[in-house]
């Protein structure tokens, strides 16, 4: 008997869509530098708008001679133990001791040290160098490795740490007050960008509300955008924005860290990975910023900034987008002209909340899906 094929209903053509482009609609900020082509072509196949400012790059090998001096400083030291707390952080190590010769000292000296490692990637570079680790961290972060080593004991011990751009100060200082020597690489520094401009042009769609989420795949990213905004004047409108309209996420608790400090709380990936990431973005999009509702006017469906009714796409200007998702997130109750004017930051101007109302039902199939409810405000008509 021939199975018969499902049919092809609009319904079933929307989720269809839906499912194919979970992030088309949501407009989202991507701060990295390195890697960040794949995660913004990650995003973009998703039907997400992306607004790309770097907030850091990472300065040229060949230019960073303290690189150098701090691995002739470790070789000679001959350390016990070694911290590796990055996959591309090693790779850069060796790479750049190799440009000046003294490689084979460097794989030598760690080859007769003890080495942990943070995570599985920095894991894999260590062995793909030729080494072996002892321990790894049971959840990607320096400070369990620490653990691990003050649990061994170190005192009177000589610890080489490859740092990742972000200094952790407060495990170097358990480490030295525990009576270790303590000797540090970092493989990469951050310094500015070209193209200064855009930073703040995201800075400013952050604390204006249009973005949906802001995305961090390094600390030091995030302190970046904290000292630009304190230049722009616009530290604490960006901070309270965060805290309110824009969803932040980060690829672990290392780059969570100066967020969590300044009483933002991002999502993070149960694994520190940049795939986790964009499918934990797609799964906190499609529970708690796409609105759906059944009106007299149609099927409704706003992903974001994309409405559509009954799968027709329909545009809108930004105010009257915002008020439409107040009226929807009201699933039908009347909401206030009061409270639609402060939403709309209209000052309590009658005429301009009017103005807004009838630029909303101009720009829709049918006027009547907004209705007026006489002195009390406006409605979805459901």
């Amino acid at each position: 008997m021939t199975a018969l094929a499902p049919a092809h209903t609009p319904q079933a053509e929307e989720a269809t869509d839906a499912a194919e482009s979970p992030l088309e609609g949501f407009r989202i900020g991507v701060t990295s530098d390195r890697r960040s082509r794949d995660l913004i072509e990650a995003l973009e196949r998703r039907g997400a708008e992306v607004l790309h400012a770097p907030a850091l790059k990472i300065a040229p090998v060949q230019e960073d001679l303290r690189l150098i001096e701090d691995t002739r400083a470790i070789i000679a030291a001959k350390p016990d133990l070694c911290i590796a707390t990055t996959a591309y952080g090693m790779r850069r190590w060796c790479e750049a001791a190799d440009s000046f010769g003294i490689g084979d000292e460097l794989l030598e000296t760690l080859g007769n040290c003890r080495m942990f490692v943070r995570g599985p990637k920095a894991r894999g570079a260590v062995r793909a160098a030729g080494l072996a680790d002892v321990g790894i961290s049971s959840d990607e972060t320096t400070s369990t490795l620490v653990d691990m080593l003050l649990a061994e004991g170190v005192r009177g011990k000589t610890v080489a740490m490859q740092l990742h751009g972000y200094t952790d100060v407060r495990q170097i200082e358990r480490l030295r007050m525990s009576g270790a020597t303590v000797l540090t690489v970092t493989p990469y520094r951050w310094v500015k960008p070209e193209g200064e401009d855009r930073l703040p042009r995201l800075i400013e769609a952050a604390c204006s509300g249009n973005l949906d989420v802001l995305t961090f795949t390094s600390a030091p990213a995030v302190d970046a955008m904290w000292s630009t905004a304190h230049e722009m004047g616009l530290y604490k409108q960006l901070v309270e924005s965060l805290k309110l309209n824009v969803t932040t996420a980060v690829v672990g608790p290392v780059t969570a860290q100066p967020l969590l400090d300044a009483g933002i709380t991002p999502l993070i990936p149960e694994r520190f990975r940049m795939g986790a990431l964009i499918r934990l973005v797609c799964e906190h999009l499609a529970l708690n910023h796409v609105r759906r509702l059944e009106t007299r006017s149609g099927n409704i469906e706003l992903r974001g900034r994309c409405l559509r009714i009954d799968g027709q796409q329909v545009e809108l200007a930004p105010a009257p987008l915002l008020l439409l998702r107040a009226l929807l997130g009201a699933d039908g109750a009347v909401l206030s002209r009061e409270s639609l004017s402060d939403l709309l930051e209209l000052r309590g101007s009658v005429h301009a909340l009017d103005m807004t109302v009838s630029r909303l039902r101009s720009s829709l199939p049918d006027g009547r899906l907004i209705e007026t409810v006489v002195k009390r405000g406006y409605r979805i008509r459901i």
